[in-house]
């Protein structure tokens, strides 16, 4: 094996390291609650910032500014994708710089892109469904659901988050992706 490949193959094991190991972290850590409860909200109907629907409040909320849920959506992907990317970004950066290898900015921005752009799709769930659908995974997803308790403690299905085939299929295609961006992000650091 000549040195090329060594380098090439120990960098692209850091990124994937910064990308895949780091993912479960922004997801469940550093995504607030609101951001997860709104980022697959969609519609016409107007909703306030905690994706409450507009009637549906049990305060008066006249003087709080609405929106349209799919605007409210799209703008909760936005901020979990912006600090999804910056700390795996940052890890990326933090890891491989301790090693003593300088990644060129192209192609961080290159692997951020592909890691950024399909979690914005995949989170906002349509793109996801559509891909559960054409696995032949709707199923697993629709059987394997979690019981929650709202606040009167009457219990209620939910179809995605912590404790579904959602959330595990999710992660699944994440950490997939993260395979091709560190292998991007790798050709495009090591290419002469």
């Amino acid at each position: 094996m000549n040195h090329r490949s060594i380098e090439r193959l120990a960098l692209f094991g850091g990124l994937l390291a910064a990308f895949g190991e780091i993912h479960p972290f922004c997801d469940h850590w550093a995504q607030g609650s609101t951001t997860a409860k709104c980022k697959r909200l969609y519609g016409t109907h107007r909703v306030y910032r905690d994706g409450v629907h507009v009637g549906e409040e049990t305060d008066d909320r006249s003087n709080e500014p609405t929106t349209t849920a799919s605007a409210r959506g799209r703008r909760a992907v936005t901020l979990h994708v912006a600090t999804y990317t910056a700390i795996q970004t940052g890890a990326a950066v933090g890891l491989t710089r301790a090693f003593g290898y300088r990644v060129p900015a192209s192609a961080l921005l290159a692997g951020a892109a592909v890691n950024g752009l399909t979690h914005a799709a995949i989170d906002r769930g349509a793109l996801f469904l559509w891909l559960a659908d054409k696995a032949r995974k709707r199923g697993y997803v629709e059987h394997c659901q979690a019981v929650r308790l709202d606040e009167e403690g009457t219990a209620h299905a939910e179809i995605n988050g912590p404790g579904t085939a959602w959330i595990e299929l999710d992660a699944a295609l994440h950490r997939f992706i993260g395979v091709g961006a560190a292998a991007v992000t790798t050709w495009l650091a090591t290419r002469r």
